[in-house]
């Protein structure tokens, strides 16, 4: 399954938390892209956030944040030459 868009909105926004605080949350203003609002909302109703508009990270939210943001490092990351000789994966799509 790929990514929606909106999967995409709710991921950007777990990795605007920081993980190095418990105490640190967020704030989404009504002023915010519209994609934004609604993706916290939707982190809320899926009980990985406190606060409709952000607040902290639940420990469900904390677990997710954490592997988001380890996958973006991983993703983020130069290409060593070990990985670039690996043959491309078929989607089978």
């Amino acid at each position: 399954m790929p990514f929606t868009p909106d999967l995409v909105d709710e991921l950007n926004t777990l990795v605007r938390f920081d993980l190095a605080s418990t105490q640190h949350g967020i704030k989404i203003h009504k002023t915010a892209d519209p994609a934004v609002i609604a993706a916290t909302r939707r982190l809320h109703a899926k009980g990985l956030l406190t606060q409709t508009d952000g607040g902290y990270l639940t420990s469900l939210g904390r677990d997710a944040a954490e592997h988001v943001q380890a996958a973006l490092t991983i993703l983020s990351s130069l290409p060593s030459a070990a990985t670039s000789q690996t043959p491309a994966l078929s989607s089978g799509v």
